[in-house]
């Protein structure tokens, strides 16, 4: 099945026979949901390439611009591009947006006016997002602006809470804010399918409400996109899946124009909206990276998967279970152990191309209520379509795992997290021998 020489290879990044053979063994029975994935990559790979075609995009997109950054044709023509592909009017796509954070905040701030409402249907928000909505006191808050949140919970089984859906919703409701991911939360992803139903039973309820999804760790891993399904805006980070590893910074808003022009206004200053902006030499990763995007989005699914059959098969509970849908990137693992949740960060960071002797300790990140331990060896800070874990070290010490820029990296950090519980028998060995 596997070659010796193959195994060596393995043994000389510190990974054993017994854990290499395991995986091995895991891998073997993936192969039918792997040619799927693949499928999928085909169906996405085809749809960025005829976007690219239509919207022309030709070697002088790559140049720079500085200053102001007026009439910047790689720019224009990469937001064109991003609109076609996500099936949206217009787009902004720019690298003065710092993170998927910076992305959401400039939509929710740039739609949102005080006396307003925001929404949640699917329980509370990405844990940095408290801050922006002011569900933990920071300055600059939507509740500095005299903007009200209110959030419905899902149900014990992960289902909307219609009933309370609808009770939520009155005359104030301006935006509803779905998260398409998990985040720290132990709830199932949302599928493209799911989230159309959930616009469609708040638009009938408020027709001219502003149906906005965090797509964050969700962009290529479907063939649609929720903007196909109804909503209004689509936000996320291109240091995730559509910068395919390459983008070194910045995140995008699409969907109508009207509410996309807002967030440029916000972004920038009124009167100015998307006329400014220099591209400042990172067009050719942009344009290269969502080139890429579908396959390495590929990658990471097929190492979550991995990940999911491999713990589950040791008895640890994981997010999705090893046979379910995937609608994400993320794969949780729960340990209810900080030592085992510990060690699986590690592992992570010795497989590592850049920084893999470095050894992660929790901390105190910006943004979170809790100390946060984070494995990230990668060529782009914080990204987090490369090879990542990290999580809140707190019970029940659920560690999410994302990325990974090719299938063999990403099956190389699996076994080398394995590997560092093997070692400290935290895991047991008699289901991997």
């Amino acid at each position: 099945m596997y070659s010796e020489k193959m195994q060596k290879q393995y043994e000389r990044l510190g990974i054993c026979r017994e854990v290499y053979e395991f995986g091995s063994r895991i891998e073997e029975k993936l192969k039918p949901r792997f040619d799927d994935f693949d499928v999928t990559a085909e169906y996405n790979q085809a749809k960025v390439i005829r976007a690219m075609q239509k919207c022309r995009v030709s070697a002088e997109c790559f140049h720079t611009s500085n200053g102001y950054g007026y009439n910047d044709l790689g720019r224009d023509t990469l937001e064109a591009v991003y609109a076609e592909c996500f099936c949206g009017e217009d787009a902004l796509v720019r690298p003065q947006i710092t993170c998927g954070t910076h992305a959401l905040a400039v939509a929710l701030m740039s739609n949102l006016r005080p006396g307003d409402e925001l929404l949640s249907p699917v329980g509370k928000p990405y844990d940095t997002l408290e801050e922006v909505i002011g569900i933990r006191p920071s300055k600059g808050s939507l509740a500095e602006y005299q903007i009200s949140y209110r959030q419905v919970d899902l149900k014990q089984d992960g289902s909307f809470d219609f009933e309370g859906i609808r009770q939520a919703v009155n005359e104030k409701t301006k935006l509803v804010t779905i998260q398409r991911s998990k985040g720290y939360a132990v709830r199932p992803t949302l599928s493209v399918e799911k989230i159309g139903e959930l616009i469609a039973f708040i638009k009938k309820i408020k027709p001219d409400v502003i149906c906005m999804v965090d797509n964050c760790y969700g962009e290529f891993v479907e063939e649609r996109e929720p903007l196909e399904a109804g909503a209004d805006l689509i936000v996320g980070s291109l240091i995730k899946n559509p910068g395919g590893g390459l983008s070194p910074v910045g995140g995008y808003i699409a969907g109508k124009k009207e509410y996309v022009e807002q967030a440029a206004y916000r972004l920038t200053s009124p009167g100015l909206g998307k006329e400014v902006g220099a591209s400042l030499g990172v067009m050719q990763s942009f344009y290269q990276g969502l080139f890429l995007a579908p396959v390495v989005t590929n990658a990471a699914l097929k190492g979550a998967v991995f990940a999911a059959n491999i713990y589950e098969a040791l008895g640890f509970d994981v997010l999705p279970n090893s046979t379910e849908s995937r609608h994400d990137i993320i794969q949780s693992v729960t340990f209810h152990n900080s030592n085992a949740m510990t060690a699986f960060c590690r592992g992570i960071q010795a497989a590592a191309p850049v920084d893999s002797y470095v050894t992660p300790e929790p901390w105190a990140m910006p943004g979170y209520d809790s100390e946060v331990i984070m494995a990230a060896g990668a060529f782009v800070q914080g990204s987090s379509i490369e090879l990542s874990a990290d999580g809140p070290l707190k019970p029940p010490y659920s560690v999410y795992f994302q990325g990974g820029l090719t299938w063999y990296h990403a099956k190389l950090g699996i076994l080398m997290s394995l590997q560092k519980l093997y070692e400290q028998k935290l895991v047991n060995r008699d289901v991997i021998c």
